[in-house]
């Protein structure tokens, strides 16, 4: 959707050639003290109200400045994308980093493939094709992220051998229902079977949750499968595109390609989305013409921590440089 024209008017009654205009005429009537000039300078700024926010030079002003509050607007969302980028990048177990460095490496061949490369641009920052390779790698991170958290659930899971808990917790219901029937069968009093009834309802709840647990890592598991299958894809989309950008001298053609596979990653994206557990990695790149890249930021050298002096190698001074002292 194309942003709307500014309105010049309401422009022009914000900025500071209103004010100009206002001492200007008005101002300096009232500073004379008489009728004719007060009329004159009323007249010059209602005259200067109907056509300066019309003219050229006002609105390019205006535009200039519009402009200059966009690129600002983006490039604050840029920073907070590429903050969060490096976030779930720091997050990443070592091996999986290593994966995404890799693919990294294949993307700067895409780039640099060969000196007239195909999707060369006078303007990298701004090349919409290159941008698509930030979206594919963006993409792929989540990916990489999700794989991780699904991972350790099903770990923590297993830990706990949630099946065996199941199938413990069934046979225990079962045979608590069957001792309260038998019981209200034999017309135990009421308390007993009051107990006995809050208790199985007690285990039955458990076992409710322990069925869920099930239903929820079984979830998981598919989930994980499904990721892992994407990541691959992905993976190999990415090295069929590089492979293009050696091989082929027809721009169309490796443009066709990447377009094709970022169709096919709205589709992956929409399936993200769908994942309740993982709305906060759904978010898409910031709606910019500007690249956002897809490298990490350079790790930066700790400081040196200082030596440690030892007490024993401390030189003392003699008693003759204590005299002199």
């Amino acid at each position: 959707m194309d942003p709307q024209p500014p309105n010049y008017h309401a422009e022009f009654l914000k900025s500071p050639h209103h004010v100009v205009l206002g001492v200007l005429t008005v101002g300096l009537g009232l500073m004379s003290a008489a009728i004719l000039p007060l009329i004159a300078g009323v007249t010059l700024y209602a005259l200067g109200w109907i056509y300066l926010p019309d003219m050229p030079f006002f609105r390019k002003w205006v535009n200039r400045r519009n402009e200059a509050g966009q690129r600002a607007e983006e490039a604050a969302k840029l920073n907070q994308f590429i903050i969060r980028r490096e976030s779930l990048l720091r997050s990443l177990l070592p091996e999986r980093r290593g994966r995404y460095s890799r693919l990294v490496q294949v993307c700067h061949d895409i780039e640099n493939a060969g000196s007239d490369s195909l999707i060369a641009s006078s303007d990298p920052g701004g090349d919409p094709r290159l941008r698509k390779l930030d979206e594919l790698m963006w993409t792929y991170l989540r990916l990489l992220s999700i794989e991780q958290s699904l991972e350790q659930f099903l770990q923590t899971e297993k830990s706990d051998d949630v099946p065996s808990l199941l199938k413990d917790a069934e046979a225990e219901v079962a045979r608590l229902s069957a001792d309260y029937d038998a019981l209200k069968a034999k017309g135990g009093d009421a308390a007993s079977l009051d107990s006995k009834q809050r208790y199985l309802g007690s285990r039955l709840e458990r076992l409710e949750v322990l069925r869920k647990r099930t239903q929820r890592a079984q979830q998981a598991q598919s989930n994980l499968e499904l990721v892992v299958s994407e990541q691959d894809r992905l993976d190999q989309q990415i090295k069929l595109l590089r492979a293009d950008a050696v091989a082929t001298k027809n721009a169309e053609t490796l443009t066709a390609r990447i377009d094709a596979t970022v169709e096919h990653l709205d589709q992956t994206n929409k399936w993200l989305s769908e994942l309740d557990e993982f709305k906060d990695l759904a978010g898409d790149m910031p709606a910019t013409d500007l690249r956002v890249g897809y490298e990490a930021a350079p790790v930066m050298p700790t400081a040196a921590a200082p030596p440690v002096i030892d007490p024993s190698q401390v030189r003392r001074p003699t008693a003759r440089q204590r005299q002199s002292q």
